[in-house]
């Protein structure tokens, strides 16, 4: 597999990984992770597995029960951050992460937050400027089922919203 080491102005690589590399930003001082290859919708860019396992969310968790939450491994998959126009997920059935948009070497690698997370341990207020930015992002329970079935979501979200719903 060939790969490319993305270098932009402000950013250093931290970390070097077989589909990506962590950058760090040095004007906000946050990371995130860039692809180095070409990805297409689809394609399982890495599977993962649950490093800690615990029964509350933190910001570093991926939720995949009522009381479930796992750390991923491998580390550096922490570094996909959030956007309302996501290009990859993170299906805690398969635990796969999938491409769901053609990713370029360069592009940062993105997940919806709240096709994870039913309720978030640090909300926040989105700032992806994509133009269906959701604003402020505090978990899947918070979006109505219309907003909900514009994403790919884990099983245990279309679970958990399908509870909702019958209620």
């Amino acid at each position: 597999m060939n790969t490319t080491t993305v270098t932009t102005p402000n950013f250093e690589v931290v970390s070097n990984h077989a589909f990506g590399d962590v950058l760090l930003n040095t004007s906000t001082n946050q990371k995130s992770l860039h692809a180095t290859v070409a990805i297409q919708p689809g394609q399982v860019i890495s599977k993962f597995h649950a490093g800690i396992t615990q029964s509350y969310a933190t910001y570093l968790t991926v939720q995949t029960g009522v009381d479930t939450h796992i750390t991923l491994q491998p580390e550096f998959l922490q570094y996909i951050n959030h956007s309302c126009e996501p290009n990859v997920f993170f299906d805690t059935t398969t635990l796969e992460l999938v491409c769901l948009k053609p990713l370029q070497p360069g592009d940062e690698l993105t997940f919806f937050y709240p096709s994870t997370e039913w309720d978030m341990s640090q909300p926040f207020v989105c700032n992806c400027q994509s133009k269906d930015c959701l604003q402020l992002i505090n978990g899947a329970s918070h979006l109505d089922q219309s907003t909900l079935n514009k994403y790919r979501l884990t099983d245990f979200i279309k679970q958990q919203a399908d509870n909702k719903s019958a209620v």
